[in-house]
């Protein structure tokens, strides 16, 4: 009996030890088929870049994904949230839109490194691109908006923007009998808060802009030169995919600026809205905490960062690796790097 009590014993902690094994093989396998990308995304994206899908598709294994043109989006509210984008009566003296600070035909941005409001107010912070902000986890700088929807209604009531309020701008649109019936007819009802919102949200929602990199993730060769693909090597190998990575190359976590050099330190003034996340959650651990912006189209949108303390891309570059990598980037990096970057420009801007 003792003998069969030990036996079973030794079974049963061998039978332990395998489920143990088990689980550490199956649990990292089980994860990535359950992030892996379905198939049915790159057939969309493949289909959409006229390419014929016959084979797998190629580049699973790299840490950016094709940006996906969205095909769901309900046409006519994308027309009204275009007009509402470039409307002034946003604002409280109807002198900026949306588009004012969001050029579309300049990156999504204005060059400014800080833009300007009603009065000529200047804001406090670089204002990010619109194009491919739907692929953000959250809004702002900061991310104190959730989604795009909620974002809209920031800058409406800014006092340092646009410095008006729904109770301002709903007569105004009331007024215009072509837009209400536009209204009407998509919304049910009159020009409403939610309605507006909702419009420019499904319009910034079809500004994705897929790019060269995309056809090469997509399995296209010819995409990107030699140099080309040698920078995205060097993105890769000094770390930057650690923050810049996914459909956005980024725009989907919070990262602290200076993870191995103090930034702000080395800043001679201090603004509150180099707090960061700080200014949204007030816990010290936020703080100079940002979102990570996205990578695509930065060619075109300088100057950079939440300051605008870079003025070219090669100066943005080579500021990260010394910040957020703690390295100084060879120059020839630095250039091969930056050609990289240009191949995440849209081929098609709205």
């Amino acid at each position: 009996m003792a003998d069969d009590k030990a036996i079973r014993s030794i079974k049963a902690s061998i039978l332990k030890k395998l489920l143990g094994i088990g689980l550490l093989v199956a649990l990292p396998v089980g994860l990535a088929l359950l992030f892996y990308p379905s198939p049915h995304l790159f057939q969309k994206a493949s289909a959409q870049s006229g390419q014929l899908f016959r084979a797998p598709p190629v580049r699973l294994d790299e840490p950016l994904l094709p940006i996906q043109v969205p095909r769901d989006l309900n046409a006519q509210k994308v027309v009204l949230g275009r007009t509402l984008f470039h409307d002034p009566r946003l604002s409280r003296d109807n002198s900026i839109s949306c588009a004012s600070c969001h050029d579309l035909s300049r990156g999504g941005i204005d060059h400014r490194s800080r833009s300007l409001g009603v009065g000529g107010r200047e804001g406090n912070i670089n204002a990010p691109t619109v194009f491919n902000a739907a692929l953000n986890f959250r809004q702002f700088w900061d991310g104190r908006s959730p989604n795009l929807v909620d974002q809209v209604a920031g800058p409406i009531h800014n006092p340092v923007e646009m410095a008006s309020s729904w109770a301002e701008v709903l007569p105004k649109l009331r007024a215009d009998a072509q837009l209400e019936a536009q209204f009407v007819a998509l919304y049910k009802a009159p020009p409403s808060a939610a309605a507006v919102q909702d419009a420019i949200a499904e319009f910034e929602r079809s500004l994705v802009t897929p790019s060269p990199m995309d056809r090469w993730l997509l399995g296209d060769p010819s995409a990107l030169n030699a140099r080309e693909l040698a920078g995205y090597r060097l993105f890769k190998r000094h770390g930057c995919v650690a923050c810049h990575q996914g459909a956005n190359v980024g725009g989907n976590l919070f990262q602290r600026f200076g993870v191995m050099q103090d930034y702000f330190a080395d800043k001679q003034k201090i603004s509150p809205a180099d707090l960061g996340r700080f200014n949204v959650t007030g816990r010290e651990e936020d703080r100079h905490v940002f979102k990570v912006p996205s990578l695509r189209n930065v060619a075109l949108t300088a100057p950079y960062f939440h300051d605008a303390s870079a003025a070219t891309l090669d100066e943005a570059v080579a500021q990260m690796g010394r910040y957020q990598l703690g390295v100084e980037l060879p120059p020839e990096d630095v250039k091969a790097i930056v050609q990289f970057l240009h191949t995440l420009t849209g081929e098609k801007l709205p």
